[in-house]
């Protein structure tokens, strides 16, 4: 015991000096993580409170995470001492360094003080600590999101979300101390897209956490009612003819295929006057920037149903009925003049837009009318049935996927009895689909002995 203090002081020590020794510091680290993560290590922390607390608020980020970690240790492995465990995080005042940890430090350490804070919220006493009853306490997380950086505010929002899933206990504090009023404030500013869509994707993931009969009402009406928000503000960045920035269009793409990932965002986009998803359809098939293309096919590839279950693909009649006209108009302001050259042409290009055609074509087959689309040009099937198209295990997956809707989609069509040019299709898919992902590839025997060399 003596001994294995005596190294751990001269470690903690260590990790104190200012000495420049090459993978000293990274080597010191992972050795006590090592040993906090056991349960004997772990009844070492208590002796080592202040160097834990130095830790919490040192200049080196993987420092900081260790000591983060070492808190959670301390927590998870004296549940039988919880009272003397808790006391100690009181008396060395760890609570107010962990949450300085959430605000300023990198992403893991910021990963590692949430962790170390949730563990802390599952006992009576530590609660007491993260919800103080003064509001104006340095430590409350109104004040504190309050006066933090944007970063800092969606850190602390997820905090509380993370909270939220502790227990039905600690869901009702957080409801009863009306934290919920800082996602709306946040919400209310649309003047950084990407902070506010942070923030609705925290709200959708607090949406679906329920404890008992306790669900959180307010959340599910704040989705619905600032999801439009958040597409009104995105459409003005991309409606603006002064956007230049690739970037910034990229990034308000990716959002609206975000939003589109779920029925009711998809039927937003669609239902809009005029439609928000017409942004995505017009970049979709447009070439003038490749990454504006790839975020805009893979956000079509999330409207079209393709993450989601069979039976929620198709939207209501009006949302269908817009994206039956914009791809149609899409197509007729183009030389390809049909959706099935728009479709040809993202085949042709890379692997990359390919997966994200294969992912769009997917979702598309879930509409009767696109069927005759994709069979109305041959080289379409030529390339999604070929096992040699793709090298990739994600691109055979998703050629395969794509293989799959397409043979479910004519064995559903009674097109294909009367037609014979249908019926040859519906079977090279079949053949396709039957020979699987991975293992298509028809491989010659070559032979393995070669006749002697006379002389």
């Amino acid at each position: 015991m003596k001994l294995c203090l005596y190294f751990m002081c001269l470690t903690c020590s260590a990790l104190q000096t200012k000495a420049d020794v090459p993978g000293l510091e990274r080597g010191l680290v992972a050795c006590l993580e090592r040993v906090f993560q056991t349960k004997y290590g772990a009844y070492l922390i208590p002796h080592y409170m202040s160097f834990v607390q130095v830790g919490l608020k040192a200049d080196s980020q993987i420092v900081r995470c260790l000591a983060c970690k070492t808190v959670t240790c301390l927590l998870e492995h004296l549940k039988e001492d919880v009272v003397s465990a808790v006391q100690l995080i009181r008396n060395y005042d760890v609570c107010p360094l962990l949450l300085d940890c959430l605000i300023n430090g990198n992403e893991q350490v910021a990963t590692a003080s949430m962790d170390a804070i949730k563990k802390l919220a599952g006992f009576p006493q530590g609660m007491e600590i993260i919800f103080p009853t003064n509001s104006e306490d340095d430590t409350h997380l109104g004040k504190l999101a309050a006066q933090c950086s944007s970063l800092g505010r969606v850190r602390v929002l997820a905090l509380i979300v993370k909270l939220f899933s502790v227990s039905s206990h600690v869901a009702s504090v957080i409801h009863r101390l009306n934290l919920l009023r800082l996602f709306e404030a946040e919400l209310n500013n649309t003047d950084d897209i990407l902070v506010t869509l942070s923030v609705l994707e925290l709200l959708y993931e607090w949406a679906s956490l329920v404890w008992g009969a306790w669900r959180p009402v307010r959340v599910f009406a704040l989705v619905a009612a600032y999801t439009k928000t958040v597409i009104s503000a995105i459409d003005r960045i991309l409606d603006s003819s002064e956007t230049q920035d690739m970037d910034e269009c990229e990034s308000a793409l990716e959002a609206l295929g975000q939003i589109g990932s779920s029925t009711q965002g998809a039927q937003l986009l669609l239902s809009s006057s005029p439609p928000s998803a017409r942004h995505i359809i017009d970049a979709a098939f447009d070439r003038q920037g490749r990454g504006k293309q790839l975020a805009a096919l893979h956000a079509l590839g999330n409207i079209f149903g393709e993450t989601l279950a069979e039976n929620n693909m198709i939207l209501d009649n009006h949302s269908e009925e817009n994206l039956r006209r914009l791809i149609y108009e899409t197509a007729s302001k183009t030389p390809k003049l049909a959706p099935s050259g728009l479709i040809m042409s993202v085949l042709q290009q890379d692997s990359e837009i390919r997966l994200a055609g294969y992912r769009m074509i997917t979702g598309l087959m879930a509409r009767p009318w696109f069927l005759m689309e994709i069979c109305s040009k041959q080289e379409i099937i030529n390339i999604v049935t070929d096992p040699n198209t793709e090298t990739t295990k994600i691109g055979m997956e998703a050629r395969y996927n794509c293989c799959k809707a397409i043979h479910k989609a004519l064995m559903s069509s009674s097109k294909v009895i009367s037609d014979p040019s249908l019926a040859a299709i519906a079977e090279k898919v079949h053949e396709a689909v039957r020979m699987g992902p991975y293992l298509a590839r028809k491989l010659e025997a070559q032979p393995a002995v070669m006749t002697a060399e006379r002389f």
